[in-house]
C-alpha cells in the first residue's frame, strides 16, 4: 500500500488542501487527522449566525461525511497527534499508534489566549471564542438581559458584542490600548466601530485595564478595574488573541518563529513537511509575517496540493478579510503594515465609506464598510500595482472603476 500523505489539523486549509488534491485527480492516497470530532467546519460563522442560532452546525461544515469517503479521503477525527517522528517519516497519535507519511502537512492553527488563573481566568462563566465547542458552552448563557463582558476590542470581541446585542444582553467591552483595533486598522476605521457599536447600546471603554476578574462560588461576578471601579458581569467572554499551535512542530525540531517557518511553497525547514494556515510564519515581499484568515488557509492549502502534485508555484495571493457587525459588512483587501498615510473616501450616508491606505505613493490595503465597489475595484487596483493619487480617491465623483480598468 502506498504510504500516504498526512495532514495534521482538521480546519480550512486541511479541506482546501484535499478539494485541489481530489480536482488534480492524485492518485496519492490522504489521511486526515483531526483532534476535534468534527468535519472541516467554517470559523468565521462561529461568532455570528452560528452564535445568533442562524445556522445549523451541519451547514458549518465545509464538505458532507459522504464527500470524503466518496473521493477515498480516509478521516481520524478526535485524534490528537503527540510526535513526529522526522527520521522513520511518522506521526505518533496520543494512544501511541504511529503512523508512516510520505509527506507531512501541520495545519495545526492557532488557539485563542487565555486569562491567568490568577486574574480569575478559570472562574466558570468566562469562554473563549474559537471552536463549535466554544459557542455550545456559552450560547445557552446569552439570555436576555444578562450582562456581558467583552475584554478585547480586536474583530472577534466587536463581533462577539454584535450578537450578544441582538440577542438583547446588556454588553461592556473593555479595551486596554487607545482604541478598539488599534492594530489593525486606522484610526478612521476604529472611530466609525466605535460609533456603530455606541448606536447599538454596547458601554465601550478604551484605554481601561483590567485587573482581576470577581467570582462567587467559582462562578464569575464581575470585574475588578485597575482604577478600583468594579463591573458587574453575569459572563466573560476573552478576546485578546491568539498564538499559533506549534508545540508539535517545535518539539520535531522545526524551524519556529510566531508559527512554522515556511518558505514560498509553504515548506518547512523539513522538506518532507509543509504547513499551511494560521500556524504558519510564511514569506511575503521578502518578509516573514504571520496572518489569521481563511483566505490565507484556504489559498495555502490549495498551493501545498499543488506543489505535492509538482507544480512550480509560489504563494503571492494578495490577503483578504471579512467582518460582519450589525448591519455594517467590513471587507478589507491588502495589508496596511508601513503605511504612512491613509484617504477616507466617503459614501453616499455614514454608514458608507472607505478607507485607503499608502506608503508614501503606494497603495497597500482598503478597508471598505457598506462599500463593495472600493473593495472590488480596490482589489483590482491593488493587484495591478497601480497606484492612483490619493487627491484623486478621496473625491466621491472619481470613477474608481475607470482606474481599475483603465
Amino acid at each position: 500500500m502506498t504510504t500516504p500523505i498526512v495532514i495534521v489539523g482538521a480546519g480550512q486549509a486541511a479541506a482546501s488542501f484535499i478539494t485541489r488534491h481530489v480536482a488534480l485527480a492524485s492518485e496519492q492516497p490522504v489521511l486526515l487527522i483531526g483532534e476535534e470530532s468534527y468535519l472541516p467546519y467554517q470559523r468565521p460563522p462561529l461568532s455570528k449566525k452560528y452564535l445568533l442560532g442562524q445556522l445549523e452546525r451541519e451547514r458549518l461544515f465545509i464538505r458532507p461525511l459522504e464527500w470524503y469517503q466518496d473521493q477515498n479521503i480516509n478521516l481520524r477525527l478526535d485524534t490528537r497527534i503527540d510526535a513526529i517522528d522526522r527520521v522513520g517519516r511518522k506521526v505518533v497519535t496520543c494512544s501511541g499508534e504511529s503512523i508512516e507519511y510520505s509527506k507531512l502537512l501541520l495545519c495545526t492553527g492557532s488557539s485563542a489566549r487565555n486569562l491567568p488563573t490568577a486574574n480569575g481566568g478559570d472562574l466558570d462563566g468566562v469562554f473563549t471564542l474559537r471552536s463549535i465547542d466554544d459557542i455550545d458552552k456559552m450560547s445557552p448563557e446569552f439570555q436576555p438581559e444578562r450582562k456581558l463582558l467583552i475584554i478585547g476590542g480586536g474583530y472577534i470581541g466587536l463581533e462577539a458584542a454584535a450578537s450578544a446585542r441582538q440577542m438583547g444582553l446588556e454588553v461592556t467591552l473593555l479595551e486596554m490600548t487607545d482604541r478598539i483595533l488599534q492594530r489593525v486598522a486606522a484610526a478612521a476605521t476604529s472611530s466609525y466601530f466605535r460609533k456603530l457599536h455606541n448606536r447599538h447600546g454596547v458601554d465601550l471603554r478604551e484605554s481601561v485595564r483590567m485587573a482581576r476578574l470577581l467570582g462567587e462560588e467559582g462562578s464569575v461576578r464581575g470585574a475588578e478595574l485597575e482604577t478600583g471601579e468594579v463591573i458587574d458581569a453575569d459572563l466573560v467572554l476573552v478576546g485578546i488573541g491568539s498564538s499559533p499551535n506549534t508545540e508539535l512542530a517545535q518539539a520535531a525540531g522545526l524551524d519556529c518563529d510566531n508559527g512554522i517557518r515556511v518558505s514560498e511553497t509553504c515548506q518547512s525547514s523539513d522538506p518532507n513537511i509543509y504547513a499551511a494556515g494560521d500556524c504558519t510564519n510564511f514569506v511575503r515581499n521578502g518578509q516573514h509575517i504571520r496572518l489569521e484568515s481563511v483566505q490565507n488557509a484556504a489559498d495555502q492549502g490549495d498551493l501545498v496540493a499543488r506543489v505535492m502534485a509538482g507544480e512550480a508555484v509560489t504563494y503571492t495571493a494578495l490577503p483578504w478579510f471579512w467582518s460582519e457587525q450589525y448591519d455594517c459588512r467590513l471587507q478589507i483587501v491588502g495589508l496596511n503594515q508601513g503605511h504612512n498615510q491613509t484617504v477616507i473616501r466617503p459614501g453616499a450616508n455614514p454608514s458608507i465609506m472607505s478607507v485607503w491606505y499608502y506608503r508614501d505613493s503606494e497603495l497597500l490595503a482598503i478597508d471598505a464598510m457598506n462599500e463593495p465597489k472600493s473593495y472590488a475595484f480596490g482589489t483590482r487596483i491593488i493587484e495591478a500595482g497601480k497606484n492612483p493619487a490619493p487627491a484623486q480617491v478621496a473625491d466621491p465623483a472619481t470613477d474608481l472603476k475607470a482606474l481599475a480598468l483603465g
